[in-house]
């Protein structure tokens, strides 16, 4: 966690790498053993308790830039009464006092505005922060999203804190039926070899337990590097141009001036690189675990789909414009043949 906080702070000086990597980083937690300091909410267990008044609804600070965002989809935006950098989307998000970041909270100011609830992102909120506001009292919930269907979780959890039970429900619904269809859709779809350059200086990938790699999971994309130890690996040129890669996808941000990934130019070797076979899907949506993600899952699913027309095109042409040894062989056969049946007579 430590070194992926380095990586996060060190982008913050880089151009592509900012967008790319802190949409993903700031998105959702990378840690899978962060310790809880606080009474959690899951969709089964409400046990929270507050000092709201009847029919009131809670004042909430949210955390994370995919806590907001949530929230304001199943109708609760107008109750955040304060969030964290980089909540940037829908465009009232950008509108709401700031409070902290991953690294440290503003706690006398939280202290003041006295949230029903703070929602907290698991491994992505300064953990001793949110300790100390537990002390003192304040709710806190955490949201962990390591799948899609983890969504539909939150979803639910969220509607159920924020009074919006129903809408949240209907939310998660659709978005467990509409996952389920992508899934269904591309189930039976061949593999492609795929490189996922999460950034570029240096050179990162996705590996096994990365949240991308369920994206290429579902679209049928062999990721390359997936085997790897660690999720969010560093790896060398050498090591790329070794692989077989016929798809390369560079996940960028809409705020990304810069549109160029790593000058892979020279890597002539790589079907990918010779062919021109890159995808570039919006990291925004891509990388932040809100319902936004399927409609970049489904962009992405379908852009590696033409990929593989393109090769399954390029073979059967290749096919088409190999000549038939066999016929030909057949062909001197018969002259042979013929000019045997004329020799005896």
């Amino acid at each position: 966690m430590v070194a992926l906080m380095s990586i996060c702070r060190a982008s913050l000086r880089s151009c592509r790498p900012t967008f790319a990597f802190i949409s993903l980083f700031l998105s959702f937690g990378f840690s899978a053993h962060a310790q809880a300091h606080s009474a959690e909410i899951s969709p089964s267990t409400n046990t929270a308790k507050t000092n709201l008044a009847p029919n009131a609804l809670p004042r909430l600070i949210s955390l994370s830039p995919h806590i907001t965002e949530m929230l304001f989809s199943i109708g609760a935006g107008k109750q955040i009464i304060a969030t964290s950098e980089y909540s940037d989307y829908p465009k009232a998000a950008t509108k709401i006092a700031r409070v902290g970041n991953y690294l440290s909270l503003q706690i006398e100011r939280i202290i003041a505005l006295n949230p029903d609830y703070i929602i907290a992102w698991r491994g992505g909120s300064p953990a001793k922060d949110l300790a100390r506001l537990q002390k003192l009292g304040f709710t806190i919930i955490y949201s962990a999203p390591k799948t899609f269907s983890d969504i539909a979780n939150d979803l639910i959890t969220f509607g159920k804190i924020s009074g919006h039970q129903q809408q949240a429900t209907k939310l998660a619904k659709r978005f467990l039926a509409r996952l389920y269809n992508i899934k269904k859709l591309y189930q039976d779809k061949k593999n492609i070899n795929t490189f996922y350059e999460l950034w570029s200086a240096p050179l990162t990938t996705i590996a096994k337990n990365s949240w991308p790699q369920q994206h290429l999971n579902i679209c049928h994309a062999t990721n390359v590097f997936y085997d790897t130890a660690t999720p969010y690996p560093i790896v060398g040129i050498e090591q790329v141009i070794t692989k077989k890669i016929d798809l390369i996808i560079v996940p960028l941000s809409k705020k990304q001036t810069d549109k160029q990934g790593y000058d892979c130019s020279t890597w002539q070797q790589i079907n990918a690189v010779k062919y021109q076979q890159f995808i570039y899907p919006n990291s925004d949506k891509m990388h932040r675990m809100t319902l936004r993600a399927l409609d970049e899952l489904e962009r992405l699913c379908q852009q590696i789909d033409d990929v593989r027309d393109f090769y399954e095109h390029k073979r059967d042409k290749e096919k088409s414009n190999t000549p038939d040894t066999d016929l030909r062989q057949d062909d001197n056969k018969t002259i042979d043949d013929i000019n045997t049946i004329d020799d005896n007579r």
